[in-house]
């Protein structure tokens, strides 16, 4: 069977199908690429509003995983011909004001009918060459961050049991809505090379992604990863979505865990985030200076691993 795409027939696409990375990256010039992305899904919560905003906020991230500057975006949406128009309308108005926060356009986009609501945005941006984020940008020796806590997952999937507590919810929403613009730009001010988004594939399944990528091994501190102290009831009693289980299928065996942990401590770092943090590797030799920059300008940061020579993940 003749292949139909080959990498090295297009050597402006920086970054495409044999990257594991957030976005595709379409080289423009010796300095600039073009940052491409796309995302959808099914509502996580039960606010209309709410939704549309996690689905913006959470489409722009993988432009801010790349540490590019989105500009421009299309609703891409799918919705029951009997949903109510006031339904739909508070949907695309969540995302358009989430995508004006970002300094972002929404210039259209199409919607389908489908029994099942979806909502999501097509997203553009822009990416200085010599500073875009990558995978495989680890390097031995650098200290791992992450932007926002975990437990979204377990959150949003006790919402759809019925047993959330509404203000557990509403800090989850807070957390899923909040851009990771912030995060990205630091990033690109101390010049650091590796990071990801933390979304459907958990902490340790992206971890494992850029790991792989960077040809490194990663330890974790279990005791230094933030976690939302509403979601730990939850987890408690396993209310995990469907994801964390493949997660936790398909990465496990790439890890090592060197502590005892229960079982849903565990399952907490293969807990599917929406609109999650960023993970990034910051020389260790900067870490000091990143965290008092972080903290003057309002942005939260967890030192949670490191990143060694070797393979695999490992928890202590």
């Amino acid at each position: 069977m003749q292949e139909v795409f080959n990498p090295s027939d297009y050597p402006s696409l920086v970054v495409g199908m044999d990257s594991p990375d957030d976005a595709a990256v379409w080289k423009l010039d010796d300095s600039r690429g073009l940052v491409l992305t796309t995302d959808f899904f099914t509502p996580v919560v039960d606010d209309p509003y709410d939704y549309g905003r996690i689905a913006a906020a959470n489409s722009l991230s993988d432009v801010y995983a790349m540490g590019g500057k989105p500009f421009l975006a299309l609703n891409i949406s799918a919705f029951p011909p009997s949903l109510p128009v006031e339904v739909t309308q508070q949907i695309i108005r969540g995302g358009a004001e989430v995508a004006k926060s970002a300094g972002v356009v929404i210039a259209g986009g199409h919607t389908v009918q489908d029994d099942e609501p979806k909502y999501g945005l097509v997203v553009a941006g822009m990416v200085d060459l010599d500073r875009m984020l990558t995978k495989s940008g680890s390097r031995v020796g650098d200290v791992l961050y992450l932007t926002k806590p975990l437990g979204f997952g377990t959150i949003t999937t006790a919402l759809k049991r019925g047993v959330a507590k509404p203000e557990d919810v509403a800090e989850a929403v807070a957390w899923m809505t909040r851009l990771n613009r912030l995060a990205s730009e630091l990033a690109v001010e101390f010049q650091l090379k590796g990071g990801t988004d933390i979304t459907g594939y958990s902490l340790l399944g992206h971890a494992s992604e850029m790991m792989q990528a960077s040809k490194v091994g990663f330890r974790f501190f279990f005791d230094r990863i933030p976690v939302l102290e509403n979601a730990v009831p939850y987890a408690r009693e396993h209310i995990f979505p469907g994801g964390a289980f493949d997660n936790q299928a398909h990465f496990e065996g790439g890890v090592r865990w060197s502590r005892k942990l229960e079982e849903y401590q565990k399952m907490l770092l293969f807990d599917p985030q929406t609109s999650g943090g960023l993970l990034l590797s910051v020389p260790a030799g900067k870490s000091a200076e990143w965290e008092t920059r972080a903290q003057g300008i309002g942005q939260p940061v967890w030192n949670v691993g490191e990143v060694l020579q070797g393979s695999g993940i490992e928890v202590v």
